[in-house]
């Protein structure tokens, strides 16, 4: 069963950082590619980034580019997410997830439908 937890989202204001960290289990974490989505107050779920499993291919959508950084650390089963100059339109719950691609970031589309408490981050002006 998957189990994610993330973690390190907060209070800033515009132009801080937060570094935001996600825990998985339940899978061979090293075998699947990972994405951080997000969603915002009456807002669909969006993908923000990925990264395959080894780490070395990384996608980014318009809005995160030169600002957020995705890696992973496959010994420690973790996905980390270090954003910074962060803005209002940041501000959302941030979720981390399989997806599918393995070798390859191809993009958002998640292999499971199971989700973590996510994690809120706030960015005030």
């Amino acid at each position: 069963q998957l189990q994610v937890e993330e973690s390190g989202g907060g209070l800033v204001q515009a132009g801080g950082s937060l570094r935001l960290s996600c825990l998985v289990g339940g899978l061979a974490f090293d075998a699947f590619a990972m994405a951080w989505f997000r969603q915002a107050p009456g807002k669909e779920r969006e993908g923000v980034s990925c990264i395959s499993m080894n780490g070395r291919d990384t996608k980014y959508v318009d809005s995160a580019k030169g600002r957020f950084t995705i890696r992973r650390d496959n010994a420690k089963r973790e996905l980390l997410f270090q954003m910074n100059d962060l803005k209002t339109e940041d501000t959302a719950m941030y979720f981390c997830a399989p997806v599918y691609g393995g070798d390859k970031c191809s993009g958002f589309q998640t292999i499971w439908n199971s989700w973590g408490q996510g994690t809120q981050v706030t960015v005030s002006s």
